[in-house]
């Protein structure tokens, strides 16, 4: 059953009569509930604006964004769905607010009215999801970068959304930076059934994709499962795109004779192929 469904949406940023293409041009999307679907595209494609959407942040000029059976266009319901839908920005020092770890990530569902006993409750599980816990009374400013997108990750879950959008969250982490934020989505998504939407510049973050969409000039162009996506490299060309690079070495060892199978896509399924044709001789 599908929790997010965008029909036909089209937006601009000004006024179209000014002759600016729409940043999204009739994107008719669907997302399940416990799915993770990775966003790839070059910039300017419309990653970003389809992210604003998903939690009413934008609004489209036309069509429908509907989020839990709930249209985005009702003014009156926007807190509800800012609430199953969080987001979580690129930089999280632009979601960091508090000078202490447990209060920002209280800071959410303060705001959602929930009584202080219950949010000293959520608080404590939203940190311990994401292997904080022991820095709750830390100095936000002190943390890592992927420390302070993991505490921006508990205020957003400190909230109990459905869903959780990610807009390019590992861009500005170093590498245990980033396995750090993508290993808490996955556990999201495997332990809680959290649906997940993970906008990315990164082929080898989207390959542990459920799905991936491909975007072009507001117009999704591509979708489907990592091997069908990384399959269609010529496609993917078109828009400026590439394969991760353990399938394009795949491939090339392929190519050279070498028997590999087939929906290979991140470093460790590659060497684990390698060592076992080596094992097999």
């Amino acid at each position: 059953m599908s929790f997010i469904e965008i029909k036909n949406a089209t937006y601009y940023y000004g006024d179209p009569a000014e002759g600016l293409p729409p940043a999204l041009d009739g994107l008719t999307l669907s997302i399940a509930q416990g799915e993770i679907v990775a966003v790839l595209g070059h910039n300017g494609s419309g990653k970003s604006t389809l992210a604003h959407h998903l939690n009413g942040m934008e609004i489209p000029c036309s069509g429908d964004v509907l989020v839990g059976g709930i249209n985005t266009r009702e003014e009156e319901r926007a807190f509800e769905i800012r609430s199953r839908v969080g987001l979580v920005l690129q930089n999280p020092d632009n979601q960091i607010v508090a000078t202490i770890v447990e209060e920002d990530v209280a800071f959410g569902p303060e705001n959602l009215g929930v009584p202080p006993k219950e949010i000293r409750a959520r608080v404590e599980k939203a940190l311990r999801t994401v292997d904080m816990l022991v820095y709750k009374d830390h100095a936000p400013h002190k943390l890592s970068g992927g420390q302070k997108q993991r505490v921006a990750i508990a205020g957003v879950l400190a909230m109990e959304p459905d869903c959780i959008v990610l807009d390019e969250p590992t861009a500005m982490l170093d590498p245990k930076g980033r396995k750090e934020v993508l290993d808490t989505v996955h556990k999201l998504n495997k332990e809680n059934n959290m649906t997940v939407v993970l906008i990315t510049h990164s082929m080898e973050e989207a390959a542990r994709a459920d799905r991936i969409v491909v975007m072009s000039e507001g117009k999704m162009v591509l979708q489907g499962s990592p091997e069908q996506v990384f399959g269609s490299r010529e496609r993917l060309q078109e828009v400026r795109l590439d394969s991760p690079k353990a399938a394009v070495l795949a491939q090339e060892l392929r190519d050279a004779g070498i028997p590999l199978p087939d929906g290979i896509l991140t470093p460790r399924t590659c060497a684990k192929a390698i060592a076992d044709l080596i094992e097999r001789k």
